[in-house]
């Protein structure tokens, strides 16, 4: 596999890189931290689905007013802001004192979190050339691991010593890359082609659903809500269920953190197919082998297959994850671009609400993991149907 030839392009794709790793250490940290603080605050499950629903319930509404406003501003200019408000959240989020006061800080650092992902893979995505565009953006978004595995890492060694506190302290981080970004990277060349005569907001979403790109916009629509929809319903409940199972709570941050390692090599093999077979190959292949390890996880009667599904859950998900961010930007024209990739965005963070709150009742009423985790089979299966049906593949063409 390749790597980019242009160092311009590298630079680009390592700074957008770092603050996407900044996004995912933020979420991540947020699946670690309810597991303590279900224990330091005896929280009830259906409270800890809350908590994890309001930050997509921010990320809903992040991604579709940033992506409406980088068609409008920007790329660069939005993705600076959406990094400050969530960096500064994330910091804040270690002095609360209450659930109430967490759970509106929660709010306003998804809305940080959710807009400034569209934005930076449609950055991205418009900066690279045909033949090296969509291995970019699963690359862009394999520092979503490294993201990850930070979170874990930090939930390992730091709360369990020094609390959940000091792990959202270092969630403020960000705010002083983003002082850096301002002048390392630069807007997307083809936004400032059609800079000097944007298209109205309503004239955007006219034709983001007239007949020529409303076929892709139910498919992504429906792409974005099951596979957002599965992954926040089973990662960001992942250690908890590890609990569940028996594990103690070190043990189970032992164990994810393990099962977390199996994303990167999930993105590269992602990044290898998705210019050698296609954006659709990837996506249905992954998804179909996301939804038999789900079905797997959740039957696993014994700690080795427990290991060995989350293992490959981690690996096919977020495999299709990158395929995804790299597919969605280039089913829509420069002028409405990022409000296309940001509306399908922020449906898809309604599935990020409605998961873990789901989970969070299901495991009140006692309802068994097994039964829940046929439930994200049955979810992504459809994710998989809709690309395959109503999908076009991209690959190799140039942007409009």
């Amino acid at each position: 596999m390749t790597l980019l030839r242009n160092p311009k392009q590298r630079k680009l794709l390592f700074s957008a890189g770092l603050s996407w790793m900044f996004d995912a250490m933020d979420v991540g940290m947020i699946s670690f931290v309810v597991a303590a603080l279900a224990k330091e605050w005896s929280l009830e499950p259906e409270q800890i689905g809350f908590l994890t629903s309001i930050n997509s319930v921010g990320m809903a509404a992040g991604a579709a007013a940033a992506g409406i406003l980088a068609d409008r501003f920007g790329r660069k200019s939005v993705l600076l802001w959406t990094l400050l408000i969530f960096s500064a959240a994330s910091g804040l989020s270690a002095f609360a004192t209450g659930f109430g006061i967490l759970c509106v800080l929660r709010f306003v650092a998804g809305f940080g979190l959710g807009g400034e992902l569209p934005v930076a893979s449609t950055l991205v995505s418009e900066s690279m050339p045909a033949k090296e565009r969509g291995r970019a953006v699963v690359l862009l978004e394999s520092f979503w691991a490294v993201g990850w595995i930070l979170s874990a890492l930090i939930a390992y060694f730091v709360i369990p010593d020094y609390g959940w506190r000091i792990a959202f302290g270092i969630g403020a981080v960000p705010a002083l890359y983003a002082l850096y970004l301002r002048h390392a990277i630069d807007d997307s060349p083809r936004f400032a082609e059609i800079k000097q005569a944007p298209v109205s907001l309503s004239k955007r979403i006219a034709i983001v659903w007239s007949p020529e790109y409303r076929k892709s916009t139910i498919m992504l629509w429906i792409l974005w809500f099951t596979v957002v929809f599965s992954y926040y319903g089973m990662f960001l409940w992942l250690p908890t269920v590890m609990v569940i199972k028996g594990f103690s709570l070190v043990k189970s941050f032992e164990y994810v953190l393990i099962m977390t390692l199996a994303q990167l090599p999930g993105y590269f093999t992602a990044a290898y197919f998705i210019e050698k077979f296609g954006r659709k190959f990837v996506l249905v292949i992954y998804l179909l082998l996301t939804a038999v390890s789900a079905a797997w996880f959740g039957n696993a009667t014994t700690e080795g297959m427990l290991m060995a599904a989350g293992i490959c859950l981690s690996f096919f998900n977020l495999g299709a994850w990158g395929g995804m961010y790299a597919y969605t930007p280039e089913l829509y024209p420069t002028a409405i671009r990022s409000t296309g990739a940001g509306l399908a965005t922020s449906f898809g963070r309604i599935g990020g609400v409605i998961a873990p709150l789901l989970v969070g009742f299901l495991v009140g009423d006692k309802v068994g993991i097994s039964s829940i985790f046929m439930l994200f089979f049955v979810t992504i299966i459809v994710g998989a149907l809709a690309v395959l049906f109503l999908g076009k593949e991209t690959k190799g063409t140039e942007l409009l």
